[in-house]
């Protein structure tokens, strides 16, 4: 089943299984149907990803931009606070 087909890199989801149930993380990868890369810019920065499965996930329709100059953990950290 191809969960992916609408899932973009930067697009913001919400945790809702899992010990980090309810936390907001930025999509960085999309490995294959069932799992994706997620940082959060805090506890998971762009040097350690979160692996994770989309059925664990709410997706939200917000896409970040990803193509600027200055991404780093701060700017996602930044982007992210409004859905906390």
């Amino acid at each position: 089943m191809d969960n992916t087909f609408s899932l973009l890199k930067g697009q913001v989801v919400r945790s809702k299984k899992g010990r980090d149930e309810g936390k907001v993380y930025l999509i960085i990868d999309v490995i294959d149907d069932d799992f994706l890369l997620l940082v959060d810019g805090k506890l998971r920065k762009l040097d350690r990803p979160k692996k994770k499965k989309v059925k664990h996930l709410y997706i939200y329709k917000d896409v970040i931009d990803t193509d600027v100059s200055e991404f780093n953990d701060t700017y996602i950290r930044k982007k992210l606070l409004p859905y906390s």
